[in-house]
């Protein structure tokens, strides 16, 4: 078995973990089954991981991690409106949950046995956090690329968001109508461009001070 450093190791065995889970299920998930996806000793999974509540948390951190990066996509020329920086950011989003169903169907596993299971009670807060945060990242994205300021205060904004995302994926994991589920989040992608300002507005130099008026 080769030798990798513990960091490298542990993305390893998160990957193994969640193949494992998005396959068969968060209950098949053992630690002797992450071990054998992994082709590595349970001794190896005890050193990098010191429970499976530090496991599952970890797992949760990847899948949140793995959707902001979708939902960040390519970069925005200049001058793009905040219609096309939304809209583009929704279809970034939405293709990158269509192409991975199980990781979607698991991080509900996640959380509903986090629920049932106090041992393991921090995976759901810690998912949740990471998932707001991974929301507020990506508006703080959508102000710079479109030049614009949210109006409702981010941190608010990012779990209307991320409650939004809940409901139609959890809705197309069911009915599979990706058709109808892609057309809601752009509903909501046209509200969220309803409740922003032009940066640097006449609005912003107002409020400056009358030093920022010509004489």
């Amino acid at each position: 078995m080769n030798r990798l450093p513990v960091a490298e190791r542990r993305e390893q065995l998160i990957e193994a973990a969640l193949a494992v889970a998005s396959r068969d299920g968060i209950d098949a998930a053992t630690v002797r089954a992450v071990a054998a996806e992994a082709g590595v000793s349970l001794g190896v999974v005890h050193y990098c991981f010191q429970d499976k509540d530090e496991l599952l948390r970890a797992m949760a951190h990847a899948i949140t991690a793995q959707n902001l990066e979708r939902s960040t996509g390519d970069a925005f020329p200049p001058g793009t409106s905040v219609e096309d920086v939304v809209a583009g950011s929704v279809d970034a989003l939405w293709d990158g949950i269509r192409e991975s169903r199980g990781a979607q169907l698991l991080s509900y596993e996640l959380t509903t046995s986090s629920l049932r299971h106090p041992e393991l009670n921090q995976v759901a807060i810690e998912q949740y956090r990471g998932q707001w945060a991974a929301a507020e990242q990506v508006l703080r994205g959508i102000e710079a690329a479109a030049g614009v300021t949210f109006t409702v205060p981010l941190d608010l904004l990012a779990r209307t968001v991320v409650a939004v995302i809940d409901g139609y994926s959890l809705a197309w994991l069911v009915d599979g109508d990706e058709e109808r589920a892609r057309e809601g989040m752009h509903g909501f992608g046209q509200f969220l461009t309803t409740v922003t300002s032009a940066s640097g507005s006449l609005g912003d130099l107002l409020d400056t001070g009358d030093e920022a008026l010509p004489a």
